[in-house]
């Protein structure tokens, strides 16, 4: 597996912190490996490391609570400052109550645990003070570059923006493999996690909600369409239930909301937002006859690529006129349309008015699949190839 540095790098300054290292993030998206690289870079100056994954059988059996585990650390740490690595935590019952206590004993602990489990409202409020997290995502271009090669495979864009960047599912090499896993995955983390964790009775009208909110990816929603949709497929259920729904799909790291930024109101509108996938392969087996959402899950791939180089985002209105992205770092903005392609005049014109009267001070960017370079004397267009391959913004 690649070394993941762009995640590793944060956590460092941290090594020999008592606060809680907590690796979060959807399920599937690295967490474990990545708490393997820190371990083996801990074990390059001590020994006094102690690893335990609590997906193991072995290891739940003897290890069964909070007590169990404390006792167990105190009879296998060495002298001086100890390493403890707890992968997939949340299967150990009142595990927090460990971690509160292990930290304060010249322990330095670090943990994982699966989204639908350990989540962001969780730790929060059994951990308030004690931790510091840090959230993984899946695949962005240069990794699944990176990775292919590691493989002996190549990797192309299309193949990104139709089945995303989730790592194992380069390990296949046929279709049917791949897609097996994927929909495996989906079946997981979407429906079996988040049905059984918050006791979903109404099942298929959960499914229903999950299947029309993935697939409305890079689209403006609000919980108000969103009941309009669930209500004309006849199911009966309140605004206040799509607000919960969508907050457990929030939680559990399967989506992202961003708010719109007025340039009328000069604020976030609350009740207004788009919504994006963390994979769009989320999308992408929710399609028929190989009907991919290309243009769609293009701006999700630009959303997830911009937030791995760090940027804030917004969704902006200008004065009625939507550009897909205010993307703002070190005090500079960036307003970003984003099309699969400006070929035609009609697509160029459109893409291009939602520029009108944004001052020069902040770049104007557009990103396209084009081959061909649509810059203008105050739009610089970026070709996808190459936007997938730069780590910020800045001209080069």
């Amino acid at each position: 597996m690649i070394y993941r540095e762009h995640y590793i790098e944060p956590v460092r300054e941290f090594y020999d912190s008592d606060l809680i290292k907590i690796i979060t993030g959807i399920r599937r998206s690295g967490k474990s490996v990545i708490l393997e690289q820190i371990k083996k870079e801990i074990e390059q100056k001590t020994d006094n490391v102690i690893y335990l994954n609590f997906e193991d059988k072995r290891i739940l059996t003897n290890i069964q609570n909070s007590n169990d585990l404390i006792n167990y650390i105190e009879n296998n740490k060495k002298e001086g400052r100890c390493y403890i690595f707890l992968d997939e935590i949340q299967m150990l019952e009142d595990w927090q109550e460990a971690c509160k206590t292990l930290r304060l004993y010249n322990n330095s602990v670090f943990i994982t645990g699966s989204n639908s489990k350990l989540l962001s409202k969780e730790f929060t409020k059994e951990l308030s003070g004690r931790y510091v997290s840090f959230k993984v995502r899946p695949f962005v271009y240069k990794e699944i570059l990176e990775y292919t090669k590691e493989l002996g495979k190549e990797a192309n864009i299309t193949d990104y923006l139709v089945w995303g960047g989730f790592p194992k599912r380069f390990e296949f090499d046929t279709e049917d493999a791949r897609n097996r896993y994927l929909n495996d995955l989906d079946d997981t983390i979407v429906i079996n996690d988040l049905l059984n964790r918050y006791k979903i009775k109404k099942e298929n009208l959960f499914k229903n909600f999950v299947n029309y909110i993935l697939r409305s990816n890079s689209r403006i929603v609000s919980a108000q369409s969103i009941h309009n949709y669930i209500k004309d497929k006849n199911e009966n259920c309140s605004i206040n239930t799509i607000i919960k729904y969508l907050s457990y799909l929030e939680e559990a790291y399967i989506i992202e909301s961003v708010k719109q930024y007025s340039s009328k109101t000069k604020t976030e509108l609350a009740y207004y937002y788009k919504i994006y996938n963390t994979d769009v392969a989320f999308n992408s087996i929710r399609c028929m006859d190989n009907r991919y959402d290309l243009t769609h899950n293009l701006e999700n791939i630009v959303y997830n690529e911009l937030i791995y180089m760090g940027y804030k985002i917004n969704v902006f209105s200008n004065n009625g006129r939507k550009i897909d992205f205010l993307a703002q770092k070190n005090n500079k903005k960036y307003y970003i349309q984003v099309a699969y392609s400006i070929a035609e005049e009609k697509t160029y014109n459109r893409e291009f008015s939602a520029f009108t009267n944004i001052d020069n001070l902040s770049q104007k960017i557009i990103i396209t699949n084009d081959d061909i370079d649509y810059s203008t004397s105050t739009v610089r267009h970026i070709k996808l190839k190459e936007f997938l391959l730069m780590n910020s913004l800045e001209n080069n």
